[in-house]
């Protein structure tokens, strides 16, 4: 089961423990959602989702300051009998005496943060959402080419570490060889990166193991890239018919999500770092909606009936 643990949490988002003596390394999150518990404040708790993360913010703590001491100790006491994972007060607020000792007797790590509340909520959500979000790994090199996530995949051997290398020496960043974490974090979005043992490395056979980040520098290396498309490599097949006009898209699926796809034969001779570069361009014009496709297919159309004086006597 995915999850990270509330001194992640705290390390990462520089947030203030103000119940130290609870260990927050055996504490685990495994909800990637947040929220903010004002209605249990008010003593509603049904459908409560007390996996998430707690944050209390300047209009929770105003509503706290108009209660009774009794009521307020009495909510306080429901709210962490749920063992939540933590609760988090934004804007710096400093959790009362009631609330420290509470969390203390139902060892609930509090944290405060000087961040205004949507802001950290905001962080905190887009964080989780990565760390948590559903992943797999699979075999391939993922690169950055022109700002676009290009995933090479293909038979081992058939020259997707080269592909990479090639392009990292034409300025491009790789992002992870042999092996892709790929990571779903929206239903429109999958972000790759590698696993941290094999992070920079790229792997040449007859020559071996090379560290990217040593030997060509720090800008020739990202940890996570946003996938884009996928370069499917293989052996040339002269009995097989390959798409030579890209009238209809194909596409690879990875957790549900779909990805452009373009399957690209090898035979001895072609540039596979220049043919990554120009693919990647090209699907970037096609985001900003210019297809060369359709542009000939519409001055083919526009030509249909024009007499041509090549071929007049």
């Amino acid at each position: 089961m995915l999850g990270i643990t509330i001194k992640e949490l705290i390390d990462n988002h520089e947030l203030k423990n103000m119940t130290p003596e609870i260990d927050t390394e055996g504490i685990i999150l495994s909800h990637p959602d947040v929220n903010r518990p004002a209605l249990q404040l008010a003593g509603f708790f049904a459908h409560f989702d007390s996996e998430r993360v707690q944050i209390i913010g300047h209009v929770e703590q105003e509503y706290i300051l108009q209660m009774d001491e009794a009521v307020r100790r009495e909510r306080y006491d429901k709210l962490l009998s749920y063992k939540i994972p933590c609760i988090v007060y934004a804007r710096g607020i400093k959790p009362d005496q009631d609330m420290l000792e509470l969390c203390n007797h139902y060892e609930v790590p509090c944290l405060v943060t000087e961040q205004t509340t949507s802001d950290f909520l905001a962080e905190l959500l887009r964080w989780l959402k990565v760390r948590l979000a559903p992943c797999i790994g699979i075999h391939g090199v993922l690169v950055d080419i022109f700002g676009e996530g290009v995933l090479i995949m293909g038979e081992s051997g058939i020259g997707k570490s080269e592909a990479a290398l090639e392009l990292i020496k034409r300025g491009h960043r790789l992002v992870s060889d042999d092996v892709v974490e790929i990571r779903k974090v929206s239903e429109a979005t999958l972000i790759g990166s590698a696993p941290d043992i094999t992070k920079h490395f790229i792997e040449l056979r007859g020559i071996g193991i090379i560290d990217v980040k040593a030997l060509f520098g720090v800008e020739s290396v990202k940890d996570t890239q946003q996938i884009d498309m996928v370069i499917k490599l293989e052996d040339w097949d002269k009995e097989r018919e390959y798409d030579r006009l890209g009238l209809t898209s194909q596409y690879t699926e990875f957790l549900g999500n779909k990805i452009v796809s373009h399957t690209i034969p090898i035979r001895p001779g072609r540039n596979l770092a220049v043919i990554c570069e120009v693919a990647s361009v090209n699907h970037r014009q096609k985001k900003m909606g210019y297809n060369a496709t359709e542009e000939l297919y519409k001055r083919f159309q526009a030509n249909i009936g024009k007499k041509n004086p090549l071929f007049e006597k």
